[in-house]
């Protein structure tokens, strides 16, 4: 039989505190990095929308890196959400506040009744225009188009109304056809401040139930639309995921609950840490 080294991992339910709400993650704590390989084997045998991947870097300070089914991601929001709780869950977490290094630069995370906050990067956007059979791809008519300042793989589109985006029903091979990057679609919504749904297939998720990564665009972007800082959204996804978030100077504040949907070991051959 071959050695293998035993890993912990959990997954959770992120922005959500539903056994079977939110967007779940697989989080994997390793003592020593693995190599890219193994964590796309892993997020591949996971097939969720992120995995998570931990190393520490001391007291309450860990690397993290995020991968989908086919590609690493400079960003995710609810993985890192669920990489908190799993500190917590774990007894890693010592102190008031985790840092953690990643590819977008350092997140910081503190509790609050029950709840996790995390500072993440606020992202700036421009309008451009919409690209040619992206409405068409997404099935509905976009009303203006966005995309961040800096580093964009991640676009916006304004939809008229709430039930525009519900109604939203993408091709997905034509999206893939219609832009590179991923779509966000959002509108006002009734009971909250704005709602949104997110699509990725070029990543392997056609539709993610609840992006913290998206909502870095879609703070500032609201913020400015409505006239105030402080925003409630909802990801009007299958699933669906609840969302407060906020500006911080250059930053944005989301805070979601969690909830874990299941605890277990990876077993990886020895070779592989």
């Amino acid at each position: 039989m071959t050695a293998v080294n035993e890993v912990p991992v959990l997954v959770v339910n992120a922005f959500t505190q539903s056994a079977f709400g939110g967007n779940p993650a697989a989080v994997v704590e390793t003592k020593q990095p693995l190599s890219p390989t193994i964590m796309q084997s892993i997020a591949e045998q996971h097939n969720l929308s992120e995995t998570a991947f931990l190393v520490s870097q001391g007291d309450d300070h860990f690397r993290l890196r995020w991968f989908t089914p086919t590609d690493e991601v400079p960003l995710c929001g609810h993985a890192t959400l669920a990489a908190a709780f799993a500190l917590d869950y774990w007894d890693h977490w010592q102190g008031t506040r985790l840092t953690f290094d990643t590819a977008s630069g350092p997140l910081f995370v503190t509790r609050e009744s029950g709840r996790y906050l995390i500072e993440f990067p606020a992202v700036l956007m421009v309008e451009i225009e919409t690209p040619p059979r992206l409405a068409e791809a997404l099935g509905v008519s976009v009303s203006r188009s966005f995309q961040p300042i800096q580093g964009a793989w991640q676009m916006v589109c304004e939809l008229e109304d709430e039930t525009a985006v519900r109604d939203c029903s993408p091709n997905f091979e034509a999206l893939m056809s219609a832009t590179s990057m991923g779509v966000s679609v959002t509108a006002a919504g009734s009971d909250v401040d704005y709602v949104s749904r997110f699509f990725i297939p070029q990543l392997g998720v056609n539709e993610d139930p609840v992006t913290g990564s998206a909502h870095c665009q879609l703070i500032p972007f609201w913020s400015q639309r409505l006239s105030r800082s402080q925003l409630r959204a909802r990801q009007i996804s299958a699933r669906g995921g609840e969302i407060e978030g906020w500006l911080k100077g250059d930053r944005v504040v989301l805070a979601g609950h969690c909830s874990m949907f299941s605890e277990g070991r990876l077993f990886l051959p020895s070779d592989s840490i």
